[in-house]
């Protein structure tokens, strides 16, 4: 699955999410899971503020782009989890608990499944990358986690 080929509502969704830093986006493909949806965009915020502004980002970008508004939507106010659901794709924005808790990528482990690398100047720009031996590179393969990373500052 590449991210081209994904539906522009989609490609809106996880841009907008990009924006307001949301870190360890990834988009699970379920059009043959016979769901109630074909895609999920799973990404984490990391306050209350963040996830909130991750969910109004994703909501402006796709009625200015598309003139689409979410048919429902849940958990804006406690921003532990927040769902938006858009009828061909849902977006799930939750905190790093409720993420490793509710673990939706294991859930959905047969579904296709397309990692987004964090941009440079997400929340693990505190970091200096080039003193890591891995630099920016992106891995992709089972021995990799798919969790979200735990170790991260909530500042």
């Amino acid at each position: 699955m590449k991210f081209e080929s994904l539906p522009q509502g989609v490609r809106l969704a996880v841009e907008a999410a990009q924006e307001k830093k949301a870190a360890g986006i990834t988009v699970l493909d379920l059009t043959a899971a016979s769901a109630f949806t074909d895609y999920f965009v799973v990404c984490t915020g990391f306050s209350t503020p963040q996830v909130q502004a991750i969910c109004t980002e994703v909501e402006a970008q796709l009625y200015k782009s598309l003139s689409r508004s979410p048919e429902h939507r849940e958990g804006y106010r406690s921003a532990e989890w927040a769902l938006l659901d858009f009828g061909g794709f849902v977006v799930h924005v939750f905190s790093e608990q409720a993420r490793r808790y509710y673990d939706l990528e294991r859930l959905w482990r047969t579904a296709p499944k397309l990692d987004i690398p964090d941009r440079p100047e997400g929340p693990s720009s505190e970091r200096n990358m080039s003193d890591s031996p891995f630099g920016h590179e992106h891995f992709s393969g089972e021995a990799v986690s798919r969790r979200p990373h735990s170790g991260r500052s909530r500042q």
